[in-house]
């Protein structure tokens, strides 16, 4: 038996490396490249007023939580990275993807998980070991680049994220709302140690004050018939522009402009926040050898972290409903992100990736209504009828990525550093209640969780097969007890390591979860992350079931592209 068991592994591996196996090397940048080819001239031939607001509700949307995460930034890394260092990677970055990537509709920008990552690894620089922070970095981010490169050649996002249900993407959104909170927490505390306790209470008030006028704000839409639906979907889509504005604008009107303020800190100059640093750039040649190795580990926790949120936002933004037609990929991109994170780490700036909620967002704002004709045929008398009928799709294009990367890219100069600078940090506190709220409440545990609050009378009725809510109600338990761990974990030394954990969650819900509950549950409340239908799906069809598959498959398609594109069936 042994050398029929060899020749099966050879045949297997025969498999894996022909022409259109899973690693065949280069195989899926082949493909993207010449899907970069048939789209790349039309991408610039469409420009109109929705695709100018859609760039300017994007630069807003991108620009301020970065300025939010700089101000926790230069604090947390000892004045390493601030202001110009997130806006010059937030429009350096984002400026190369919408010029070169193959989904100009993903919008990226410095996140909240990787300044956890960054603040924890700089603690451990220069607490624990005592080494340069700014050098280590820089060799983890080259080695992250390199480790991109290998994914994209391998055509990883064929044999990863395959395997990826919403599950675990819903958990990493909710993390990045609780993120989003404990970072405006943060930011008030800061504030509280820094000012009397009189502007402290102001804090507070324009924290709220900024957050309560941008939800408001954003729902502008469902006003009618108040205004004219211009005016409504310009409150909506510069709901944040607006009340950040005002807040920066009330602190200097009457007995308020005498209060102190905390604002945020800025450059005079095109120079680095540390005023020990005079350019932007890093001998990371200098770093011992022994560190230029040991930099391989959190470069490899970065690529978990940086390929897996940039799958998720690239597969957020180009859903079913929003009607995308050309042709995409992901291997180029992956490949161009790592290019893009090596290049920030020798300049010395954090480096960028996908963003969400920002990247469907952008889709968001690029919808529009399309008539197609649609052919119906009568199943009795076999008559054709033409209808016209009305759908939403999406403006494919470069020019409103490249506006917001170049518009932020454009407030690395001075006088606009000096405008950011108006900014008071209470106003940034707010952004984050409402960036955490915006990114929460499109979440499917939320809805879930209310189920659970909701009294059972009340409860609506269930799929054929699924036994009760018990089931989904301790599924969502566990999704949110694993975000809450996994946030613990970001507040402790091992903090470095929470990407591993959520990578982790990816086999346990395909070998552990299915063991524990029913198959019609899990099949109810997940779903694929990159292909319709569910696991429970696929294992019909290996079992024979097709007709039983097929049907689900196809309901459950439909709610896996409202987990993922936050429309909760």
């Amino acid at each position: 038996m042994l050398p029929a068991t060899k020749r099966s592994f050879k045949s297997r591996s025969k498999e894996l490396f022909q022409s259109e196996g899973k690693l065949r090397p280069f195989r899926l940048l082949k493909q993207d490249i010449s899907n970069m080819r048939k789209r790349y001239v039309s991408d610039w031939t469409l420009f109109n007023q929705l695709v100018f607001a859609s760039a300017v509700y994007v630069f807003f949307t991108n620009i301020l939580p970065g300025i939010t995460f700089a101000s926790d930034l230069y604090v947390l890394t000892g004045m390493t990275w601030g202001t110009i260092e997130v806006v010059f990677s937030t429009g350096l970055c984002g400026t190369i993807f919408s010029l070169f990537s193959i989904q100009p509709l993903t919008i990226l920008g410095v996140t909240g998980p990787f300044s956890v990552l960054a603040e924890n690894i700089y603690e451990l620089c220069h607490e624990s070991f005592h080494v340069d922070f700014l050098q280590v970095m820089a060799w983890s981010l080259i080695h992250a680049g390199w480790m991109h490169y290998l994914l994209a050649i391998f055509n990883a996002h064929d044999w990863t994220m395959q395997y990826v249900t919403t599950f675990s993407g819903d958990i990493f959104s909710l993390l990045n709302s609780v993120i989003y909170f404990h970072k405006a927490v943060q930011e008030l505390q800061r504030n509280h140690a820094a000012v009397s306790f009189a502007s402290f209470l102001y804090s507070i008030i324009g924290a709220v004050g900024t957050f309560l006028l941008a939800v408001f704000l954003s729902t502008a839409n469902s006003w009618k018939p108040l205004f004219h639906r211009y005016i409504r979907m310009g409150l909506t889509e510069y709901a944040a522009a607006i009340s950040i504005i005002l807040f920066i604008g009330i602190p200097h009107i009457g007995e308020l402009a005498d209060l102190d303020k905390q604002t945020l800190a800025v450059q005079t100059s095109f120079r680095p926040s540390d005023p020990a640093r005079t350019h932007f750039f890093v001998q990371f040649w200098k770093l011992p050898v022994e560190w230029i190795f040991l930099s391989i580990i959190p470069g490899a926790i970065i690529t978990i972290l940086f390929y897996f949120d940039h799958e998720i936002s690239s597969i957020i933004c180009t859903l079913d409903r929003y009607g995308t037609k050309k042709p995409g990929g992901f291997a180029w991109d992956i490949a161009l992100l790592g290019t893009t994170t090596a290049i920030c780490g020798i300049l010395g700036i954090p480096p960028a990736n996908g963003l969400l909620p920002q990247a469907p967002l952008h889709s968001e704002s690029l919808l529009h209504i399309v008539k197609v004709e649609c052919v119906i045929v009568d199943e009795n008398t076999g008559e054709r009828e033409v209808e016209i009928k009305e759908k939403q799709e999406v403006y494919e294009q470069r020019w409103s990525p490249f506006l917001q990367a170049a518009g932020i890219l454009i407030f690395i100069s001075p006088p606009f550093q000096h405008i950011l600078g108006l900014t008071p940090t209470s106003v940034l506190a707010g952004l984050f209640l409402f960036m955490g709220e915006q990114s929460l409440a499109v979440n499917p545990i939320l809805y879930r969780f209310f189920y659970i609050v909701t009294p059972p009378s009340e409860l609506p009725p269930l799929p054929k097969g699924v036994k009760g809510y018990l089931g989904i109600h301790a599924y969502t338990i566990l999704q949110i007890a694993m975000t809450g761990m996994i946030f613990y974990v970001t507040l402790t030394v091992a903090a470095p390591a929470f990407p591993i954990i959520i990578i982790a969650l990816v086999p346990v819900r395909l070998l552990v979860m299915k063991r524990i509950w029913d198959r019609d549950t899990l099949r109810f409340v997940d779903a694929w992350a990159c292909k319709e239908g569910t696991p429970e799906d696929d294992e019909d069809r290996k079992n024979g079931i097709i007709e039983a598959s097929e049907t689900t498959t196809k309901k459950n398609g439909e709610q896996s592209r409202g987990v993922l594109g936050h429309e909760f069936v």
